[in-house]
């Protein structure tokens, strides 16, 4: 594996790098967004080129792979920014492109443009990232299908446009086969909405399908085989998601290396005290480890058998997960009470790695997938 960038990488990361510095400002990372905000950095994004980079030219996009996601990812962890970027453009954008010519038209153009909101629709929290149970079923019904179910909660936005959702058009859950995508226009009769704030401050919304009709056009990639499909586009998700971590526990370190050398106590810096220096030694390592991880992620999902692919990013998010968790409580002790202030940036970085740890199941499911494969 070759983790060295060349120079229009470089430069693609430095260019994001200084969008999200003047975007999302030091004392407002964290906070809610409001309408008028996300939709001004949305179009930001799409401007920057950044929502089209994995969706390829001829709709619009600029064709770049999973290593500029990931450098992408890592600037957004940073600072807290890029709410929906992962859900919308790495996750749905890579399962659009297997859609039909009309269906990659109608959706990946407007993607890349910042002009339409789409995510994915995740079943109920307790199936813990598990896709062969939906919690939603598709009868034949006609020339189309009719959905009925809930989704627990649509990734990272409050008002899509259009949802990826998995339902069971075959067998029995937990079945591998009988998986079918669809892509769902959300304005349709029998479609409900809930909208709810999630842990780090982010907008989320929950379904329920109410028999809604939609046609067999609907359908992403073949009936009965999405199990495949939604499964690499998830790995490629997670793969950016252990990238955002790393940027996440990057900004932590830093903020907190810079706190223990200017709060003093004893008459001394809190750097000076041996154990803190431990502390911080041992957040770094853990640190670099992330990096490594979340590299090879990021090339086993375009290099690697699915197998393999499976493997390395169950490993990642395995040990990022819980680097990540142990990375904001070291930061939030080292901070002492002011560390658990929302005015104090480090605990909105502690809240989204515990966000990022649970998506598609956290740490403990990954390695007992690991552990049984």
């Amino acid at each position: 594996m070759d983790f060295s960038l060349d120079e229009d990488q470089v430069a693609l990361r430095d260019a994001v790098r200084r969008y999200c510095e003047g975007s999302y400002p030091l004392q407002e990372r964290g906070n809610p967004e409001t309408p008028e905000q996300a939709r001004d950095r949305w179009k930001g994004l799409a401007q920057l080129g950044v929502l089209g980079m994995p969706i390829a030219a001829e709709c619009g996009g600029g064709g770049l792979g999973a290593t500029e996601v990931m450098l992408a990812s890592h600037e957004f962890g940073r600072t807290l920014g890029g709410a929906g970027f992962v859900p919308a453009v790495v996750l749905c954008g890579h399962l659009l492109a297997s859609g039909s010519p009309a269906m990659r038209q109608r959706w990946l153009p407007p993607l890349a443009a910042g002009e339409a909101r789409v995510s994915f629709a995740c079943g109920a929290a307790e199936m813990r990232g598990d896709l062969t149970r939906p919690g939603v079923a598709a009868e034949a019904s006609g020339a189309g299908f009719v959905l009925r179910g809930e989704k627990a909660f649509v990734l990272e936005t409050e008002q899509p446009d259009a949802v990826l959702l998995g339902a069971r058009t075959a067998g029995r859950e937990g079945d591998d086969s009988g998986l079918t995508l669809f892509v769902l226009e959300t304005n349709q009769p029998g479609v409900v909405k809930q909208a709810f704030t999630t842990l780090d401050g982010r907008r989320a919304v929950g379904l329920r399908l109410d028999d809604v009709a939609v046609s067999a056009d609907a359908v992403l990639g073949r009936l009965n085989e999405g199990h495949v499909l939604a499964r690499e586009g998830v790995d490629r998700a997670l793969a950016a998601w252990c990238s955002e971590a790393t940027g996440a526990m990057e900004a932590l370190f830093d903020q907190t290396l810079d706190y223990i050398k200017t709060r003093r106590q004893f008459g001394s810096p809190l750097i000076r005290f041996q154990a803190l220096q431990h502390r911080m030694a041992n957040l770094l390592m853990s640190l670099e480890l992330s990096r490594s991880m979340a590299c090879a992620a990021a090339v086993a999902v375009e290099e690697a058998t699915p197998a393999e692919r499976r493997r390395i990013v169950d490993a990642a998010k395995v040990f990022v997960g819980q680097a990540g968790r142990e990375a904001g409580h070291c930061a939030i002790q080292l901070h002492g009470g002011m560390g658990m202030t929302d005015e104090c940036r480090v605990g909105h970085y502690a809240k989204r790695l515990m966000v990022l740890d649970q998506y598609f199941g956290n740490a403990a499911d990954h390695l007992r997938r690991l552990a049984t494969t």
